[in-house]
C-alpha cells in the first residue's frame, strides 16, 4: 500500500495498520521513518517543498515494493510519503514491512527506502532562513547506493 499526502502521519498507527494487515504472519515489523533536515550546510534551512507526480509516484513506489516482494521472503509493504511545504523536523516518509523474518525485513526496508529516494518522481525545494530558495540534487551518495542493491553481492 502506498499513500501520498499532505497531513502528518501517525508513525504508531501506521505500525498498528501493517500489524493488522499481518496479524498472525509477521513475526518481524521494521519501519524507516525520514524527516525533513537541512541540507545546505552553509546556511540555515527554513522549510523544504516536495513536488510529485501523481499517480505515476505511486505507481513507481509500489513497483518498489513489489520487487521487494519479489526479492525477499516478506508479507506486506506500506509506504507513506508526504508532499508539500514540511518544516524542518517534519515527518516527510515512513516505509513499514512485514516478515516473517526481522533479516527480510531489515533489507527489504532498506531496499525501498534507498531505491525511492533515486527513482520515485518527487522534486524537492529547500527555503533558507533568509528566503533564498534553491532546488535539491540527487546525491551522488544516494545513485550509488541504490545501483549497489542491483550487483549480486548485495545481501
Amino acid at each position: 500500500m502506498v499513500q501520498i499526502q499532505t497531513e502528518r502521519f501517525d508513525v504508531a498507527a501506521l505500525i498498528a495498520q501493517l500489524q493488522a494487515r499481518t496479524s498472525g504472519q509477521a513475526g518481524a515489523l521494521v519501519h524507516f521513518l525520514g524527516t525533513v533536515r537541512d541540507y545546505n550546510p552553509d546556511s540555515e534551512s527554513r522549510s523544504l517543498f516536495l513536488e510529485h507526480y501523481p499517480g505515476m509516484c505511486e505507481r513507481e513506489i509500489q513497483a518498489l515494493c513489489d520487487r521487494a516482494k519479489q526479492r525477499w521472503d516478506i508479507l506486506d509493504t506500506l509506504v507513506v510519503h508526504r508532499v508539500g511545504e514540511l518544516p524542518l523536523g517534519d515527518p516527510i516518509v515512513f516505509v513499514g514491512v512485514a516478515s516473517a523474518h526481522r533479516g527480510e525485513a531489515f533489507r527489504a526496508c532498506e531496499y525501498i527506502i534507498d531505491t525511492l529516494k533515486t527513482q520515485a518522481p518527487f522534486w524537492k525545494r529547500e527555503t533558507l532562513a533568509d528566503g533564498q530558495a534553491f532546488w535539491v540534487q540527487q546525491q551522488d551518495a544516494d545513485a550509488r547506493k541504490t545501483a549497489q542493491w542491483d550487483t549480486p553481492s548485495t545481501p
